[in-house]
């Protein structure tokens, strides 16, 4: 028989004492327990989420504005500036030709971890987030990439949404990019203010330099205007002033604290802003420079270019325009152009002969003025040449077999034969009659009745009129509405200065004609060239008749109706134009002329084209008073210091060289300008440019 253990507990005493429950755990520590384990849900759950985020969300392509470069346009000369096409001024520099000083700043004040990060920063992120539940805006705190992230691919929206996809797209740029290509790029994206998008533009818009002359007071100012342009800028007063050194010295401090600048050398320079002259400011295309730009856009896009290569491609676009022949014409029309005026328009164009390259163009005063009709380029918009179309006739006729030596009917009125119209001479010669009249002297005094006479004596001769203005450079598009009528060569047929003055250029170039243009030469940034013109010119016209006409236009400015040019030292050919309504009205006033070397069309006119000279300035309003008086006054300027060329001979052709220069004209007849009247009223084309 066993012994009982008496060690064991015995009976239901001993049941309790066994079952007695163990202390419970305390309640702290539950909760604790259950909010770390929540905590650890929501950190896996948000792990979870932001994988699931990093793979949806794919780089998308750069916002296309900070991927455009600014195109300059240039003077003939290919260095001297003229404009510029932009869609942000913008010119994208390579990190080797950024300052070393410069990059330092631009970490010291931005982000100073930049080349240990990861390119996100989560604290910010969390400050984002945080603050717009609270309903308050969002700081800062975004590293480099972050702001390169945001400025190249996102909105400028202040979102926690938008700021966790900064934060993701910047990993995956960091993993795409190194540290110095998005330091590059962050560089040559970020604004600086005063309208300069990356640091070649901020070095110009605040110190007048390329990016490599900074030196390190300038480059710490512009890492400290970044931060805030619009109030860190001290052109805008004294209290941005304040903040902008301020926060300079920040910059520096930081500078010295990554040890990237030595103490001596930042307290040389840390107790003032370095001096920041304010640029000149001005439109893109302000001033009478606009039109000339217009033109050169225009160009481009009938060669192809789009407009965004054009305005953010980078070109580098040289024109035919020069310096000097642009300042001449603009100053001719400012000193004597009647100041105010506002209905008062001037056309003036400038041609080469023989090559077409236009060299100067005067549209109007301000392409960007509020104004109705601001944008009308007078230089090419059409007006009525009036007594500038006769050369064209007398063009007509010499290739018809006239010589300047045939007589003409300059008799007024004058009946035209097939209807009984009455053609008159008008305007200073007071309507008087010359008799029979030689081409030549028709051609010098202007005499409307002899251009009429021979036009009517040619077979279909208004039409030859027309055709040779065609042959000349006139467009023929312009004029195909024109009827051939026999006072064609009284210019009712609406015409744009800058194709009277390349029209005017064959006669100078011996018949030699060729096309306007304005582009010489277009390079991409890296100097490829992507367009160059090849002149195409013909000889159109014989080179003895050219040289007949261009004799005759010569004697209009020694002794006609252009006399007002003869004061130029160069040699000069040319012709008066005044281009009068039914009711006598002067319409529009002109002078075209030429030198061996260039020729230049001026056009004046009055509101829509089409209203009164007479009584708006002067009793009487012709050709050979404002339009020439501009026309020497430029053509001076424009060919000063050039070695002046001489006018081949007259061959007379079809008939024999008088024993003078003129026939001598009647002796009741003092020669004067006359004007032209038409037979319908006049009519002028302002196509948009």
């Amino acid at each position: 028989m066993s012994q009982r253990d008496d060690t064991r507990p015995q009976g239901a005493a001993a049941t309790a004492r066994q079952r007695k429950p163990k202390p419970k755990r305390a309640l702290w520590k539950r909760l604790l327990l259950w909010s770390g384990f929540g905590i650890g849900c929501l950190v896996a759950a948000g792990l979870v989420a932001f994988i699931i985020a990093y793979q949806a969300v794919d780089i998308p392509d750069p916002n296309e504005d900070f991927q455009t470069q600014t195109s300059f346009v240039y003077f003939a000369d290919g260095k001297t500036q003229l404009g510029e096409f932009e869609l942000q001024n913008r010119q994208s520099v390579a990190l080797s030709d950024v300052p070393q000083s410069l990059q330092d700043a631009v970490i010291a004040a931005e982000d100073r971890s930049f080349y240990d990060n990861s390119g996100v920063d989560v604290v910010g992120i969390a400050r984002a987030a945080w603050n717009n539940l609270r309903g308050e805006s969002t700081q800062g705190a975004s590293t480099i990439t972050q702001q390169y992230v945001k400025i190249a691919y996102l909105s400028t929206d202040q979102t926690y949404t938008r700021k966790a996809k900064e934060a993701i797209l910047a990993l995956k740029i960091q993993r795409q990019l190194s540290k110095e290509e998005i330091l590059q790029n962050y560089l040559n994206t970020i604004y600086f203010g005063r309208g300069a998008y990356g640091v070649q533009a901020a070095a110009s818009a605040y110190f007048g330099v390329d990016v490599q002359e900074l030196d390190v007071a300038q480059s710490a100012f512009l890492a400290t205007v970044l931060n805030e342009p619009g109030n860190l800028d001290p052109a805008e007063g004294r209290q941005a002033k304040e903040a902008a050194l301020q926060r300079y010295q920040y910059v520096i401090g930081g500078m010295v604290e990554e040890g990237t600048l030595n103490l001596e050398d930042a307290e040389q320079i840390d107790d003032q802003l370095p001096r920041t002259p304010v640029a000149e400011t001005e439109e893109q295309f302000g001033g009478p420079k606009g039109y000339v730009l217009q033109m050169v856009q225009e160009e481009l896009r009938a060669e192809g270019f789009s407009d965004e290569e054009i305005a953010g491609g980078g070109l580098r676009i040289t024109t035919t325009f020069t310096e000097q022949d642009m300042n001449a014409v603009v100053a001719a029309v400012k000193q004597e152009r009647p100041p105010g005026l506002d209905q008062l328009h001037v056309g003036v164009a400038s041609v080469e002969p023989g090559t077409g390259a236009v060299r100067a163009v005067y549209g109007g005063p301000d392409y960007t003025a509020e104004r109705e009709g601001a944008q009308i380029n007078w230089a090419t918009a059409g007006g009525q040449p009036g007594s500038s179309f006769k050369p064209f006739a007398l063009l007509a006729g010499l290739r018809y077999g006239y010589s300047l030596n045939d007589s003409f009917d300059g008799n007024s009125p004058y009946f035209l034969p097939a209807t009984g119209e009455e053609v008159e001479n008008q305007g200073d010669s007071g309507g008087g009659s010359f008799g029979f009249v030689s081409l030549l002297y028709a051609t010098q005094e202007s005499i409307n009745t002899a251009f009429v006479d021979l036009t009517v004596s040619m077979e279909d001769g208004p039409q030859k009129v027309l055709d040779a203005a065609v042959l000349a450079g006139i467009p023929e598009e312009q004029l195909a509405e024109v009827p051939a009528v026999p006072v064609v060569p009284l210019g009712f047929a609406p015409v744009s200065a800058i194709d009277m003055a390349n029209a005017y250029a064959t006669f100078a170039a011996g018949g030699e004609r060729a096309e306007w243009f304005t582009v010489e030469r277009v390079t991409d940034a890296d100097g490829e060239t992507l367009y160059e013109h090849r002149v195409e010119s013909e000889q159109v016209i014989d080179p003895d008749i050219a040289a007949d006409v261009s004799y005759a236009l010569q004697q209009v400015v020694s002794a006609g109706t252009g006399t007002d040019a003869s004061v130029l030292t160069c040699p000069a050919a040319g012709k008066t134009g005044t281009a009068t309504g039914a009711e006598g009205e002067v319409s529009s006033s002109w002078f075209v002329g030429f030198t061996p070397e260039l020729a230049t069309a001026v056009m004046y006119v009055r509101g829509d084209g089409n209203d009164d000279l007479n009584g708006y300035l002067t009793p009487t309003f012709y050709g050979g008073d404002r339009p020439a008086a501009t026309w020497t006054t430029a053509m001076e300027a424009e060919t000063a210091g050039e070695e002046c060329g001489t006018f081949p001979e007259p061959a007379f052709v079809s008939g024999t060289p008088p024993t003078t220069a003129t026939t001598a004209p009647p002796a009741t007849t003092a020669p004067a300008p006359t004007t032209t009247t038409t037979t319908q009223p006049p009519t002028t084309t302002q196509s948009p440019t």
